[in-house]
């Protein structure tokens, strides 16, 4: 049954190209983590591999939903099975450490749950329906829709973890299992920004929302900076790359004021480029945290200040923290370099140039974090191996990574796929 009583599914572009990057990254988790939580013999089931594997699916179901859906009471639900399935995996060992991070997650999750879903209400009572494309011809800019679009807003961003609203990020990140951690920073903050994009692009594309924008730019770029600063200071390596994914969220929000115009040929620079950095963070970060998964359980720890010594242990694992930073960094040939590359043209192009300085010092200090981690681990030193990696993860984690790079020889043909299904009537998102 079509909309306003049925409920329409939507696959464009930029849906096809998340579908199958969910589908890459989780399989690899899986992989990765199939002797961590493979049930022991003589037992019938163990409760952390029960956990993860449903938990796992259930994340991979909502994304498949969040990716496609069209209607946003059925998002929201999306948005729920998301959330009740990724923080059972941050404490699932069942630490303090980890309960203390998952409750935090918790909470902010549901304070986002919360607003979202009284924007949901509020477009609902205004306008009769809740489907994007009948929304899409009705909104008109009242009080009623501004607030409706703040609230669902303020909502996306807690479960985005884009700055301020931060802060359950790099402790729950952190302290879950590589392959859990993997699928969080790789996928599920995603899962949320998507959603955003869907709110501003395609629901309100009615609303002249260039102070919006600017906001929205304005929080990514400080998110960029504050959060590339605080993995600077951190001592154990899953700690700063949960910091630096705080960082790299930044740039996504970036798209926002850059994709802005419409059919102008800048806001296609901008579009695509928010989208390819979604995608070569999602592939690098994943194979940053699998990669920091292999090395702490072979060390015995992730403390950045004892790696002395260590690539010579485990070149591969280090090999694969290099190719992933150097993403991060924005340095060619990477997807990272194609989107802050498309990002500088769109910042330049629109006239709004200084969108381009925290592109740069973004890049500036993620050298600096990698250099943090990489200088101790190529210095002379001596390390002993507490357990023998095993080499099938650590192909796993590099083979996400040069994901990421491939994405860097990407044709202009994939980025005229990203296009496709782009509304380019609304001069501001």
């Amino acid at each position: 049954m079509p909309p306003p009583l049925g409920i329409a599914l939507r696959a464009d572009g930029i849906s096809a190209v998340m579908l199958v990057a969910a589908a890459v990254i989780l399989a690899a988790a899986a992989f990765y983590a199939r002797s961590k939580f493979a049930t022991p013999d003589g037992v019938r089931e163990s409760r952390s591999a029960l956990t993860f594997w449903i938990m796992l699916q259930a994340i991979w179901a909502a994304l498949i939903i969040i990716f496609v859906g069209g209607d946003l009471f059925n998002l929201y639900v999306a948005l729920e099975l998301l959330t009740f399935a990724a923080v059972p995996l941050v404490c699932i060992d069942g630490r303090p450490e980890t309960l203390v991070a998952a409750l935090r997650y918790l909470l902010f999750a549901l304070f986002g749950s919360i607003c979202y879903l009284l924007g949901v209400a509020l477009f609902y009572g205004a306008h009769g329906t809740i489907d994007i494309s009948l929304l899409a011809q009705r909104v008109q800019p009242t009080p009623v829709v501004w607030m409706a679009a703040a609230l669902m807003t303020a909502g996306l961003l807690a479960k985005t973890a884009l700055f301020p609203v931060h802060l359950w990020l790099p402790p729950a990140h952190a302290n879950a299992p590589a392959a859990a951690s993997a699928v969080l920073s790789g996928l599920v903050v995603k899962g949320s920004f998507f959603l955003t994009l869907r709110l501003w692009f395609f629901v309100l594309p009615a609303l002249h929302t260039e102070t919006a924008a600017v906001i929205l730019g304005g929080l990514g770029s400080a998110a960029v900076i504050v959060g590339s600063v605080m993995a600077l200071g951190q001592a154990r390596l899953k700690l700063l790359v949960a910091y630096s994914t705080v960082a790299q969220i930044g740039y996504l929000f970036l798209v926002f004021p850059l994709a802005s115009g419409g059919a102008q040929t800048w806001s296609a620079a901008g579009w695509s480029a928010g989208l390819m950095q979604v995608l070569a963070h999602a592939f690098a970060k994943a194979g940053m945290f699998l990669s920091a998964g292999v090395l702490a359980e072979a060390l015995g720890h992730d403390r950045i200040g004892n790696l002395r010594g260590a690539a010579r242990v485990l070149p591969l694992t280090f090999l694969t923290i290099a190719l992933g930073g150097l993403s991060l960094m924005g340095l060619p040939p990477s997807g990272g370099f194609n989107a802050k590359w498309l990002m500088l043209q769109a910042a330049v192009a629109s006239g709004q140039w200084f969108w381009t300085l925290p592109i740069l010092v973004g890049g500036l200090l993620a050298a600096g974090y990698v250099y943090r981690i990489l200088a101790p681990a190529l210095s002379d030193g001596q390390v002993s191996l507490k357990v023998t990696p095993m080499r099938s993860q650590e192909v796993i984690a590099l083979a996400l990574t040069m994901a990421a790079i491939v994405l860097g020889f990407a044709p202009q043909a994939f980025l005229d796929f990203l296009e496709i299904g782009r509304p380019v009537t609304a001069s501001s998102p």
